[in-house]
């Protein structure tokens, strides 16, 4: 039976029930701040759960079809906030709690980030799973727990230094372990031959090293609906019989050593896979990811379902970039050796059932395997891999007889020195869907990176533009600037985000623009006070917020903000007048990206030194924002003016981060790259501020030769810039540790800093001149956020699931 009437009585006993019950805690004025939270949380758990067997239930009574969406990163977040948003229990809790003399604000905030995730890539797999519940689309997430998420950044003397992210150092009050469906996962050993009772020749892989996958599930709640899908993370625990022969024996010690090379499967977050051991513990991830979500979804099928005829009816699996491309072969193994089909018959359902989505352009970032490696570690997949190929080299020759560049071009196994297994065509050759995730993405890759498979299956090809779910990154985040927008034109938007278009209308009146403007500031207020109590440095709320948060990588530029703000710093010492503006960086470089470190570094620097001259207060602020993630990014993206989208043309798939800056209010600056030519169009010319080379242009200069000291002799600002830098003033003490990025820019500039700074300045001009007219100003993020309706993940699932997947939509009814 589901509570229906949740009232503040109601949810005050849960709570302290919970307290004593649960957590033998004897009241709420001895409970620890954490404490209290789990306590909440299970009492908005148990609301969750009710929904989420009634979920699972009905997909069992009317066998629905139903899609997994395989990813190795989820960056979900805090929940507890998101849960009482889909359930529409806020005020509720809030009141509740409030009773008890506590702030629901300090419960949340007590609340670890599942970080299992590096950026758009997770967050982007998070977006999903709301939608598809909010959406009604049986769904389920299939992740690892990864023990240690993404890394916990410090700042140290400039320096980015990782530290351990133990997120499950304390009860995770959201999972619920599920051992009873516990799967052994095998590698290494060998493959042999054996027939069959019928005499038939067949081939089983051999092996007596497992490793036991556990799920751990998490329910999803749709916004305001009855749904509750589950995401389901797999931990390596080592198997039962491991180790038993040295435990027998005395050996207690290799016992244990080899307990925790089983379980370091699940410890951390891409491990580093620049040493050999590194590499195979990120492909044993990948196929531990992979096998454990794929018997899972048999086991499921199998409940109702004696035979597979109708499978690809029941079934579709969404492979998140390459990550999980070994999929196509583990099914292959599975439906060919343990459950007896012929190839064709295999394959056919295989080709049915998965589709890839991808996520880069940069052909350095495609996943390869070495053949060796896939040889002592997954000996029947690799011989399954070869077979592909060899079946799929023959429809290249048919296609284009004679023609051996294309056979080498396009073969699954990369030869050369080392073969290697490419995973991004396995993943092609094994799909009936392959699409982008931006239209231009999606345009370069048929033309550039896949272009010779466009030509063998145009019909494999499509589009899904990226979004966000607006519930989290608008509701969720931004409480006042959704209130003022819910006062206007109701609460609609939260659901249906083309709604925002009745905001339009508001856009020059002079009471909503106040309103407004009063929302942003109160924004800024929060961002504000988080950097003085964490950095001790005080920012202006009267400045713009000029503002780039993402994965610190030289393709997207961080370099552009760097130099603008030692511009902005030499234009101050000149003299000469702009609008205030604080510069907000914030991001994570990968572990072993050492140049992306030293950007970090340098930003640092130079922040500290123009943050300390008592002649830029009030006027120029060059903050580092330490330990990027969801979280802090809820604070962010509400509080920001202005945001930098200035990636290289033609090497940002899409991003999402314009779209959660837009959609809260933010003008953007940026190149034509990714979703932001889409985010152009929408919310017209005239209202963004776009600058550098495009595409063809990029690819023009480069393929002339581009010689970037060039610019320093026609752009005299950037020399300015550069020869300023090169004085050390920024870094006496340590006055060698820019020289490798100045000496990249001057002699390589591999991402056109250089080619587009001159475009840059003249655009941050334009933004200077329109944010000193505050009423122009407004009436352009008004009209940026009324415009961007497009860019809910609500209208990306609902393609996918209407072009590729084909699951119907379910409603969930409650026993009251």
């Amino acid at each position: 039976m589901v509570q229906t009437k949740i009232t503040k009585t109601y949810l005050k006993e849960e709570f302290e029930r919970h307290l004593t019950r649960t957590l033998a805690i004897y009241s709420a004025d001895s409970a620890t701040v954490y404490e209290r939270f789990l306590a909440i949380s299970y009492t908005v758990r148990d609301q969750l759960i009710d929904r989420w067997v009634a979920t699972q239930n009905t997909y069992y009574d009317k066998d629905v079809k139903r899609v997994y969406y395989l990813s190795l990163e989820f960056l979900m977040g805090r929940t507890l906030g998101n849960a009482m948003l889909n359930l529409d229990m806020e005020e509720e809790i809030r009141g509740a709690l409030e009773g008890l003399g506590l702030d629901l604000e300090d419960l949340r905030d007590a609340e670890i980030d599942a970080g299992l995730g590096n950026g758009g890539l997770g967050r982007l797999a998070a977006c999903f799973l709301d939608s598809m519940a909010t959406l009604e689309i049986p769904a389920y997430g299939m992740g690892i727990r990864y023990e240690y998420g993404m890394f916990h950044q410090t700042i140290e003397n400039g320096y980015q230094k990782e530290n351990p992210d133990n997120w499950l150092r304390l009860p995770n009050p959201w999972e619920i372990s599920r051992p009873q469906y516990a799967i052994k996962i095998p590698f290494y050993g060998h493959v042999e031959t054996y027939h069959d009772a019928s005499g038939k020749e067949r081939r089983r892989w051999v092996t007596k090293d497992f490793v036991l996958a556990m799920p751990y599930d998490t329910p999803i709640p749709g916004y305001k609906n009855n749904t509750v899908n589950t995401l389901r993370l797999w931990s390596a625990k080592s198997n039962d019989q491991f180790g038993l022969d040295y435990f027998n024996n005395g050996d207690y010690l290799e016992a244990i050593r080899d307990m925790e090379l089983s379980e370091s499967i699940s410890k951390v977050l891409y491990p580093n896979d620049t040493s050999v051991n590194g590499k195979e513990l990120r492909l044993k991830q990948q196929f531990f990811l992979c096998s454990s979500s794929l018997h899972d979804i048999l086991r499921r099928f199998k409940v109702d379902h004696n035979d597979y005829s109708v499978f690809t009816e029941k079934i579709a699996i969404q492979l998140n970039d390459t990550h999980p491309a070994v999929s196509i072969a583990e099914m292959m193994r599975i439906f060919l050796d343990d459950e007896g089909m012929s190839w064709d018959q295999a394959w056919a359902i295989v080709n049915k059932v998965f589709a890839y989505t991808n996520h880069t352009l940069l052909p350095e970032a495609l996943e390869k395997w070495s053949v060796s490696l896939f040889e002592r570690l997954l000996p029947r997949h690799l011989e399954i891999i070869f077979e592909i190929n060899t079946r799929f080299l023959r429809q290249v020759s048919m296609r284009w007889p004679g023609d051996e560049s294309k056979l080498r071009d396009m073969s699954i196994i990369e030869e050369g020195g080392d073969k290697n297994i490419r995973m991004a065509f396995l993943s092609i050759v094994g799909s009936h869907s392959v699409n982008g995730v931006a239209a231009l993405h999606s345009e370069l890759l048929v033309k550039h990176l896949f272009k010779d498979f466009y030509e063998l299956w145009p019909e494999k090809f499509n589009n899904k533009t990226n979004g966000v779910t607006q519930r989290r990154w608008v509701r969720k985040s931004n409480p006042l600037q959704s209130e003022l927008m819910t006062k206007k034109i109701g609460d609609g938007w939260i659901l249906e985000l083309d709604q925002l278009r009745g905001l339009e209308k508001f856009a020059t009146d002079k009471k909503f623009q106040k309103e407004w403007q009063e929302v942003k500031k109160a924004n800024k207020q929060v961002l504000a006070d988080l950097i003085f109590e964490q950095q001790g440095v005080e920012v202006s709320t009267e400045s713009m917020f000029d503002v780039q948060v993402k994965r610190i990588h030289e393709y997207k530029r961080q370099l552009m903000p760097i130099l603008y703000a030692v511009h902005l710093y030499l234009e101050l010492k000149d003299g000469n007048d702009f609008a205030p503006r604080t510069i907000i960086i914030g991001g994570k470089a990968a572990p072993g990206y050492w140049m992306a470190k030293q950007i970090i570094k340098m930003c640092n620097a130079i922040g500290s030194v123009i943050n300390a001259d008592p002649a830029t207060k009030g006027k120029l602020r060059l903050i580092f924002l330490e330990n990027y993630r969801v979280s802090l990014a809820e604070k962010v993206f509400p509080a920001s003016d202005l945001s930098e989208q200035v990636s290289t043309a033609g090497k940002e798939a899409s991003g999402t981060g314009n779209m959660k800056f837009s959609l809260n209010g933010a003008l953007t600056i940026g190149t034509l790259d990714g979703a932001n030519v889409e985010i152009a169009e929408e919310v017209g010319d005239e209202n963004i501020f776009i600058f550098g080379k495009k595409v063809e242009e990029v690819q023009e200069i480069l393929e002339e030769g581009y010689r970037p000291w060039e610019y320093l002799q026609t752009v005299p600002d950037l020399k300015r810039i550069i020869d300023f830098l090169a004085t050390g003033f920024f870094n006496p003490d340590e006055p060698d540790v820019m020289t490798p990025i100045l000496e990249n820019l001057i002699q390589h500039d591999p991402y056109l800093v250089f080619a587009d700074f001159e475009s840059y300045l003249a655009a941050q001009a334009e933004v200077d001149k329109t944010y000193r007219d505050q009423a122009k100003w407004t009436e352009m993020a008004i009209l940026n956020v009324a415009r961007m309706g497009k860019f809910s993940t609500d209208r990306t699932i609902d393609q996918y699931n209407k072009e590729v997947w084909g699951a119907g939509r379910v409603s969930i009814k409650l026993d009251k």
